[in-house]
């Protein structure tokens, strides 16, 4: 593995750049409540259409027993019919690419009307400045895209989309396979050991470092202890890294 500076800063969002009280005390209720209405105001839109269509594939592909049954063939209103299954999915927190997309959706309109302020911890404004000036920054999160740039361009520091070079999510493939990563080196024109990523998750981590990126796993406060860190390097703060 490299030891050179990257060229790419790959982040996770929750637990590495934004708290995840701010995620699961915020952001999901948010989109919990607005669910039904969204989707209702909405039908006509193609592309909340192509998510409910994903989501029902995700559906007929689900193993658990006792999920809501959601086909977007049912005569039922589509909307009606997923709003049931998309709360099971938030209570079992299953990273959905069609839940994530939904919820980035609705958590625009939310950040627009001034209702959401993406919440970050405070050394991430400066070093994602100092890091866009020695190489690229990227985002790697199972939240939407759409989700990931609203949390930057509303946050409570201003908007810090800017130093973003590249956004990724559970499109690119799952957080925890390792061939996500070789997708985004790829994608980002660079060498997997060119990549430094950082996770408060220790199985994204591995699949990272599975790949050949470079990884630290970060510790903040509120995020779940670490038993065994598997040998990753820890950070408490993003200072002068």
């Amino acid at each position: 593995m490299s030891t050179e500076l990257p060229q790419v800063y790959l982040l996770d969002i929750e637990g590495t750049v934004a708290p995840i009280s701010f995620v699961y005390e915020q952001l999901f209720p948010y989109a919990r409540a607005h669910f039904a209405e969204f989707l209702e105001r909405n039908q006509s839109n193609p592309a909340v259409a192509a998510d409910l269509t994903l989501l029902a594939a995700e559906n007929r592909a689900e193993i658990e027993s006792g999920r809501p049954t959601f086909d977007v063939a049912s005569s039922r209103l589509r909307w009606e019919n997923a709003v049931p299954y998309l709360n099971w999915l938030m209570d079992r927190d299953r990273k959905s690419t069609a839940l994530k997309s939904l919820q980035g959706r609705i958590w625009k309109s939310g950040f627009e009307s001034g209702e959401l302020k993406g919440v970050l911890f405070p050394d991430v404004p400066e070093a994602l400045h100092r890091w866009s000036a020695i190489a690229r920054v990227a985002i790697y999160s199972s939240g939407s895209v759409e989700a990931q740039r609203q949390v930057l361009r509303h946050s409570i520091f201003g908007d810090l989309t800017g130093p973003i070079a590249a956004y990724f999510d559970t499109r690119t493939g799952p957080k925890q396979a390792s061939p996500s990563y070789a997708a985004i080196a790829a994608a980002m024109n660079v060498r997997p050991d060119e990549v430094l990523f950082f996770s408060d998750v220790v199985r994204e981590l591995d699949a990272a470092r599975q790949a050949g990126c470079q990884t630290r796993l970060v510790a903040r406060e509120g995020n779940a202890p670490v038993e065994d860190a598997h040998g990753h390097a820890t950070v408490e703060s993003f200072a002068a890294r």
